[in-house]
């Protein structure tokens, strides 16, 4: 089951300057990309892997404000790592 979460207008601007960023890690446009990818699909969600880069992202103490911002965005939507009983 999806979260029902979008990326929101002032994350999803901020996103976008992450991937246009020249000086950006990899890492950091991989946590971007997928927030910008959710902008206005409420029934997509961060895989695995762009949650484990995205989670990468916000430990780093060298990354900016931009890209921990859209890391943030993109790790809110991951689905829930509870299983249900």
């Amino acid at each position: 089951m999806s979260k029902s979460k979008v990326t929101r207008p002032k994350a999803a601007r901020k996103a976008s300057k992450t991937l246009m960023s020249k000086s950006t890690s990899s890492k950091s446009k991989s946590a971007a990309g997928s927030a910008l990818s959710q902008t206005k699909a409420p029934k997509k969600v961060t895989s695995k892997k762009a949650a484990s880069k995205a989670s990468s992202v916000l430990r780093d103490g060298r990354t900016s404000k931009t890209s921990k911002s859209a890391a943030g965005s993109a790790l809110a939507q991951k689905p829930s790592s509870k299983k249900k009983k």
